[in-house]
């Protein structure tokens, strides 16, 4: 998937791809180009467009080995954890391989029919899963398929590898890159969420540029 139809000078579109990459807002990147807001505006929504188009692609892999798993309610200005307090927020699923990528979704609710589809999908049988106490894990006891561990965060100190740092420091980056936004409607939610797991996966913003050039042609 590439641009099609844009106006903007190949100049122009590579530096909007940089400032994007650098997590330079489109109205700041506006005034540093001297260019129409809804130009830049719309350059950075079909960035986002192409994230989302590539990362169905990958949709289908499936992980193994030791798998993070976190679910809560995004927008306002703290995750929910709990479905008390959830209104206007956006029902997320977010799973980790460790030393891996994250693969995260939008969900109707955090219902323990709703993530388990996703959990049996994304996950090799015989692999081990990590969760904190909520409820709706308690279905990954009686599978077989994993072996599942629960993480009590009212205990001091995890113990070994009985943690879900990773997913949580992930939630903990997407709250701080939608800061920068002036709000973010339920229906763009997917861009955003897949935004997120972009630069999470591809890592350094030199690496997240040269893939994003190859994906968009520029």
């Amino acid at each position: 998937m590439k641009i099609t139809h844009c106006k903007l000078k190949k100049s122009i579109q590579n530096k909007l791809l940089e400032f994007f990459v650098l997590e330079v807002t489109a109205r700041a990147a506006t005034d540093l180009l001297g260019i129409q807001a809804n130009s830049a505006i719309l350059f950075y929504r079909k960035i986002c467009e192409v994230i989302s188009y590539h990362l169905a692609l990958e949709a289908d892999e499936v992980f193994d080995g030791q798998i993070e798993l976190d679910e809560g309610y995004l927008g306002g200005h703290r995750k929910e954890k709990r479905d008390r307090g959830a209104v206007g927020k956006v029902a997320v699923f977010g799973l980790l391989k460790r030393q891996g990528k994250v693969f995260t979704v939008v969900v109707e609710n955090t219902k323990t029919e709703t993530l388990m589809p996703v959990i049996v999908r994304k996950i090799k049988p015989d692999s081990w899963v990590y969760t904190d106490t909520y409820r709706s894990y308690d279905a990954l006891d009686v599978k077989s398929k994993f072996h599942h561990e629960r993480i009590n965060h009212s205990e001091l100190f995890a113990v070994k590898q009985n943690h879900i740092n990773g997913i949580e420091n992930f939630w903990s980056q997407a709250k701080r890159i939608r800061r920068k936004y002036n709000g973010i409607d339920r229906k763009n939610f997917p861009l955003f969420l897949n935004e997120c797991e972009f630069r999470f996966n591809f890592g350094v913003p030199q690496e997240q540029l040269k893939t994003l050039r190859k994906w968009r042609g520029i």
